[in-house]
């Protein structure tokens, strides 16, 4: 008889991992004792899907600087869930090969449309200010777009046209810096990650060979 195992709610999907043969990996969310907590999962029974799994928590931890609970789970060390975050994270974990070695982003990028570095700081209380580096004239609409891209892609709190705040009250420096690289182009990172929602279903094990 088939056994149903409760897993959580499924928030994202990548229904076809192109790093290890095709197979349907999810991310799930579930509530725990200290705030929401999410687990990757897959279906399938290849031999090394266990491994290509444990990559991808291990790199979600990386890049969006997640906590692993006993039981092997991620959360955000706030508790906070950081919805739209956590899906971020794990798209992003997902299109790294396993050989990868996976490090933070740097809380700065190089903006071609105003031909500087775009800085983004912690100021405390989960504020992020972005800034130009050489100063912000002539790149005040820029900084602007991105703050916006921010917000818009994690769930933050508009201040001022250079500001973008955590709800939370705490710093998320990995996540920021990860989102950060998405802002500028903020329309295309939604539209990637609406198509990978609306993309397939998690395969049953069967269809995994």
């Amino acid at each position: 008889m088939a056994r149903t195992v409760a897993i959580g709610q499924r928030i994202e999907l990548v229904s076809m991992d192109p790093h290890f043969h095709d197979i349907s990996i999810a991310l799930y969310l579930q509530e725990g004792g200290e705030g929401p907590e999410y687990l990757v999962h897959t279906y399938s029974g290849r031999e090394g899907a266990p491994r290509r799994i444990a990559f991808v928590k291990s790199a979600m931890a990386t890049l969006g600087g997640l906590q692993f609970t006993g039981a092997g789970l991620l959360r955000f060390h706030c508790g906070a869930p950081h919805l739209l975050g956590i899906k971020r994270v794990f798209l992003e974990a997902c299109k790294l090969d396993s050989t990868t070695a996976v490090e933070a982003r740097p809380l700065s990028i190089f903006d071609r449309k105003c031909s500087r570095n775009i800085l983004a700081a912690s100021c405390g209380d989960g504020v992020y200010r972005i800034a130009a580096e050489g100063g912000e004239e002539g790149a005040e609409r820029r900084i602007s777009a991105i703050a916006g891209g921010l917000i818009k892609l994690g769930e933050m709190e508009d201040r001022q046209t250079d500001e973008a705040a955590f709800s939370c009250g705490e710093a998320h420096d990995a996540l920021v810096g990860l989102l950060l690289v998405r802002a500028p182009n903020v329309r295309a990172a939604l539209r990637e990650q609406e198509a990978a929602a609306a993309r397939g279903t998690l395969s049953a094990p069967s269809q995994q060979e």
